[in-house]
């Protein structure tokens, strides 16, 4: 009933006034855009219908230009298709506003636990006790990240925010003002974005979205848990990862790091500031007014002086003490407001988010190796040495080492950047940047090369005010995770460093390039089986496992519905706090605004909290544990042949966007690692590639495999074994859930024509019999009629977001045709692939 009522409001909120809105385009006064609004249904229709007659996009634009628009120059027909890629684009930025804005609304009518709900169901329970208990230790950190599928500016999600708001008071003269003003606007970046850009883009919604939404969610959690002393301000932490991330990004400097570090501390003292004014106006009192604005003062220049640091100890004692006054002799007047203001200072202090390294461990070893070379103690490289000669060295020998020394660029940066963090600790508080995370991870060294690297870099041993974090993203890396993990557990410096910090070990799973690696079923399992293991590797050894999960957007690269994945969590991971990247798109889509985040933020606690509270742990049976074991084999089998096949990489290279997604200026880091000319799956970014089967509406790394194994078990006589799994397990059936919805934006009639292809027609057939075959054993398992059956506004929404895209998407097809045909415009072809790779991506929203 709840369903049917959402999908009612939807359609009154999103559909038919997106519909409204969007007739406003027609009217714009734009050159030749009237023109372009006239035409782009027309076009639709054309690509629906010849899509589904299987004719190609080069055959339905040349219908279209021939009988409809009546325009038969070839450069003439390229600037149409241009401007109908900007209109596509622009169409997007409503769609988005106008869904943002129904947010609210829709969420009256879905079963969904908040915090309010939460803690009357905690009340219903008599579980207060242990529900207080669980609070105050309790943590969700949502990490924010700048992978290339987020490009708007500041400028642009300035207009979203407005039109959002205009939206919501159907305000329509002002809406109309402000497409016109959408429209002559930019959307593209003008130039390939630094690091330093990427980071101001996302520290604008920081400032404008997180601060005050954080705040109102911990007085929430205040107002409605019987704990006055309530004092958890870690409840809701902010990671960052731009400008700290290295991980195949060369751009990303020792300065840079140190630019985002003050840029986020620099930001919120302007939040600070702002807070004092509003305060000012009120506590208008005698003996007040002169320790706010001395404050005030001291904020003031802290906002613009980057030489100028106001601690977090002066700003809380300072409002402590107007505090003091304020109930002593103004009866506590305002003293909420107050409140609220030193509630933000306790959970902020003065870093705003926590900054992360991240290096691939290949850069570590590399350096390690030349630093032992200029020593003496090695002639060419570390394996003139013994395992235990070795580790006696990163943890025992005294070695200083200077930056200057080295001639390799690499070994310069990541020594300079690892003398330096201590003056980032010593603007921004340690909270400020005390993790260091190392990608590839896969054997013990790759933590004691970052803690032999600290001492070296001038840290005292007993002074090292960092979590290293091993990030164990391959199937290598999660096959060796327990040998690991308990050959640092014994030694005993390392042991030593655990405990003075707290006796805590952070532990990174990345879904990304295991999903790359190992095929989807089997990236997700290993990552479960890899949780559990170390769960009981850690208490064995006296130690809190925490999980940070590399979660990208789609299910593909690990995402998918964030809640249903951490509430379905087996009773064995250890639960002490969740942990995720949000990256690209996802961060304005799922986070984009202060109802938004407060809901999506709520749902993380609710689903880490619900989780050994009210009964419910998830127990999966040995036996069920072997069915999961065997579709995830027989997946994996599939997708490795698929892998191996001479054409996997070729078609990826030929016939998808993958090379141009280099070329936009989405973001900054190139599209692969390392500079080899001959690219390998190994080498490649899981963001280009995932988002590469995205443009392609293939969607292959979300699904493929799950059809072949599923069947299997069905010849086998175990497909009612396989439904009771999807009916039983929450674990199995969020990850089939994930993957239906990848399948829901797959139109392989897009590329129907490759069918015909003489270099790769057998290769796309086998990816059309996955799919369809995956959907048809999806459907079974669940016993749905329709993809995504019970969450049917989600599926409006991919709806009416696929139905938007498609011109642009022939249009961009149609391009890679002509490319292979070497047509004289073919540098204009390759700049419309280029430019529909923006539009797509963020009406996709959770396309890579």
């Amino acid at each position: 009933m709840q369903q049917v009522k959402r999908l009612a409001e939807f359609k009154k909120s999103v559909t038919n006034r997106y519909n409204i809105y969007n007739s406003l385009f027609l009217s714009l006064p734009y050159a030749d855009m009237e023109n372009v609004a006239t035409l782009v249904p027309l076009l639709f229709e054309q690509c629906e219908k010849g899509l589904n007659a299987g004719k190609k996009p080069e055959e339905i634009l040349e219908n279209f230009f021939t009988s409809v628009a009546g325009i038969e120059d070839e450069k003439q027909r390229i600037d149409f298709m241009f401007r109908i890629i900007q209109y596509v684009e622009r169409q997007v930025v409503l769609y988005d506003s106008v869904e943002d804005a129904a947010f609210p609304k829709l969420q009256k009518y879905t079963n969904s636990l908040g915090i309010k709900d939460y803690f009357e169901l905690v009340d219903q329970n008599k579980n207060w006790d242990k529900i207080s208990k669980k609070l105050s230790t309790f943590s969700a950190r949502i990490v924010l990240t700048a992978h290339p599928t987020q490009f708007y500016t500041p400028a642009v999600l300035d207009i979203i925010s407005e039109l959002r708001r205009m939206i919501e008071d159907n305000r329509i003269n002002d809406i109309d003002t402000t497409l016109q003003q959408l429209g002559l606007t930019s959307l593209v970046n003008s130039r390939k974005p630094t690091p330093l850009d990427e980071a101001k883009n996302i520290i604008h919604i920081l400032r404008n979205t997180y601060y005050d939404a954080i705040g109102d969610l911990f007085l929430d959690i205040k107002r409605n848990i019987r704990d006055e002393k309530f004092d958890n301000y870690d409840i809701i932490k902010l990671g960052f990862w731009p400008g700290g991330d290295r991980d195949g990004n060369p751009y990303v400097t020792e300065d840079i790091t140190k630019k985002v570090a003050d840029e986020l501390r620099l930001t919120l003292m302007k939040c600070y500031y702002n807070d004092i004014k509003a305060l000012r106006k009120k506590l208008t009192f005698r003996g007040l007014s002169e320790p706010l604005e001395l404050l005030s003062d001291k904020l003031y220049k802290a906002m613009f002086q980057t030489e100028f640091l106001v601690t977090y100890e002066e700003i809380i004692e300072s409002l402590e003490q107007v505090k003091e006054i304020l109930v002593a002799d103004y009866h506590g007047l305002y003293l909420e407001d107050l409140n609220n203001m030193i509630d933000k200072v306790h959970i902020f202090k003065v870093h705003f988010a926590t900054l992360d390294i991240r290096q691939d461990h290949s850069k570590h070893y590399l350096t390690v190796t030349e630093v032992l070379k200029k020593q003496g103690v090695i002639k060419d490289n570390l394996e003139e040495l013994s395992q235990e000669n070795l580790i006696d060295c990163l943890l025992h020998k005294d070695i200083s080492v200077n930056a200057t020394d080295f001639d390799e660029d690499i070994v310069v940066q990541t020594l300079t950047n690892i003398s330096r963090l201590k003056e980032i600790q010593r603007r921004n508080g340690e909270a400020g940047c005390n993790r260091y995370i190392i990608s590839n991870s896969e054997d013990i060294y790759s933590v004691l090369f970052v803690f032999g690297l600290f001492r070296w870099c001038g840290w005292k041993t007993e002074d090292i005010t960092f979590d290293i974090v091993p990030l164990f993203e391959t199937m290598k890396g999660m096959e060796a995770a327990e040998e690991v993990m308990q050959a640092l557990f014994d030694i005993p410096m390392y042991k030593e460093h655990l405990a003075r910090r707290k006796d805590v070990h952070t532990i990174m799973l990345g879904f990304s390039d295991g999903t790359k690696d190992g095929g989807y079923l089997k990236a997700n399992w290993s990552i479960l089986k890899t949780k559990e293991t170390l769960s009981k590797v850690c208490k064995k050894n006296g130690i809190k496992a925490i999980f940070f999960d590399g979660r990208g957007g789609p299910p593909a690269r690990g995402g998918g519905k964030t809640h249903r994945f951490y509430a379905a969590q087996t009773k064995d991971v250890a639960n002490h706090e969740i942990q995720l990247t949000v990256q690209g798109q996802t961060i304005t889509s799922t986070f984009g605004t202060k109802e938004q985040f407060k809901h999506n933020a709520e749902q993380l606690l609710t689903a880490g909290l619900s989780n050994n509270l009210f009964g419910k742990e998830h127990k999966i049976s040995g036996e069920q544990r072997r069915l999961i074991e065997k579709l995830s084999q027989l997946s994996f089998n599939k997708y490795d042949a698929l892998k191996q096949h001479e054409k996997f990489i070729p078609y990826l290279e030929h016939r998808s966007t993958l090379k141009y997604y280099t070329k936009a200026n989405i973001g900054s880091r190139p599209g692969k690692r390392g500079n080899k000319k001959q690219l390998t799956l190994s080498d490649l970014r899981a963001i280009s590639f995932v988002g590469s089967w995205s443009q392609l509406k293939q969607n292959v790394p979300g699904y493929f495999g799950l059809g072949t194994a599923i069947a299997q078990l069905k010849e086998e006589g175990k497909m009612n074994d396989v439904k009771k799994l999807f009916k039983e397990v929450p674990f199995f059936r969020a990850l089939m859930m994930n993957s239906m919805m990848s399948l829901a934006k797959t139109n392989f009639n897009l590329t129907s024509y490759m069918k015909e292809d003489k270099e790769f027609g057998d290769f796309w057939k086998i990816l059309h019999q996955e799919f369809e075959l995956s959907k048809k054993m999806l459907l079974q398992i669940s016993g749905h009629k329709i993809l995504m059956e019970d969450e049917a506004v989600s599926r409006e929404s991919v709806k009416i977001r696929e139905k938007i895209v498609l011109p642009l998407l022939v249009i961009q097809q149609n391009a890679l045709f002509h490319i292979t045909k070497d047509s004289e415009f073919k540098e204009l072809y390759e700049k419309i692939v280029t430019r529909s790779l923006y539009g797509n991506i963020n009406a996709s929203r959770n396309s890579a």
